[in-house]
């Protein structure tokens, strides 16, 4: 019997990442080059289509067939794969990525929302395998957010929900590249705990600092106990406690799985999170909501791609 695998690929701004996974999520190949997306659309798809090509090859030499392809894109992306809006691809806007390597491959591909394909990976492989209803968040440059629901990836009406990094908790707040004012992602981000930490750690020790200030240097100094860097990420947890209340207490989650970059600072969050999680929630919702960490790290985009491409294979 051939064994049918998938490609998930996972586009970012920086780099292209392309993996072949089998119906268990093992990952069996993969591959990574410059997105480079500066140089065009057309030079950008002739890479992707390359590393494709090349994972093809590697699952056909081993007796293998590629039953699906599933593709995540930071932006607004609809059901039917067109890339509406992705600030860091603008070359990809108004292109439909979906029907574009059907097209050239001969195979079923889909595109979505790349952080809900990291919801879509937990979901399927990782922390979020025990839970039916749970809303997957990464905290890094920006905040990203997939939610799941009775099971299945929840994208809405026309494939755009669960931008939660996009939630108003501040009306007259900082501004936010969306345009809005006091986005969450304006409060809780690399971005954010930095500039919480500058206003917070004393002058002195920040005229001191080595390099610029990033948010591994303040987790660095909060594992240190200095007040400032604690403080920083107190706040930090205590915004994203503030948004979460309202999310629970309308959907009564199973779970909030976190990750990102900032997650590996996942316990200097927890304490101020769910203690305003606590105050602002009746007890009844969470007591049945848990707090946790996603556990597939930077494979979590691609194994959701292939999760995803199970769903058209």
């Amino acid at each position: 019997m051939v064994e049918h695998l998938s490609i998930g690929i996972d586009i970012g701004g920086t780099n292209l990442r392309l993996a072949l996974v089998d119906g268990r999520g093992n990952i069996r190949r993969r591959s990574r080059t410059d997105s480079a997306i500066a140089e065009g659309r057309a030079a950008f798809c002739a890479r992707l289509v390359a590393g494709i090509d090349e994972l093809r090859s590697a699952a056909e030499s081993s007796g293998a067939a590629i039953a699906g392809i599933g593709a995540g894109v930071p932006g607004l992306i609809g059901r039917d794969g067109l890339i509406h809006s992705s600030v860091n691809m603008r070359p990809l806007d108004g292109f439909n990525l979906a029907a574009f390597l059907r097209e050239r491959t001969g195979v079923p591909s889909v595109c979505g929302n790349d952080a809900n394909l990291i919801a879509l990976g937990e979901q399927a492989f990782g922390a979020g395998r025990r839970f039916s209803s749970c809303m997957v968040i990464t905290i890094g440059t920006g905040l990203g957010s997939g939610l799941i629901l009775d099971g299945r990836l929840w994208t809405g009406s026309g494939g755009f929900a669960a931008e939660f990094g996009h939630v108003t908790v501040d009306p007259e707040g900082v501004l936010c590249s969306c345009g809005n004012k006091g986005c969450l992602e304006q409060y809780v981000s690399a971005g954010a705990l930095v500039r919480f930490a500058r206003e917070l750690l004393p002058r002195e020790l920040l005229a001191n600092l080595e390099g610029a200030l990033d948010a591994r240097m303040v987790a660095d100094l909060a594992r240190q106990r200095e007040g400032g860097a604690l403080a920083a990420f107190e706040r930090m947890g205590r915004w994203l406690g503030i948004a979460l209340a309202s999310l629970v207490a309308t959907l009564n989650l199973e779970a909030v799985v976190i990750g990102g970059g900032v997650a590996a600072s996942f316990d200097l969050l927890l304490p101020t999170l769910t203690a305003e999680l606590a105050q602002r929630c009746f007890p009844q919702f969470t007591s049945g909501c848990t707090i946790v960490k996603t556990e597939l790290g930077d494979d979590a985009g691609l194994l959701g791609g292939a999760a995803l491409a199970g769903t058209v294979a």
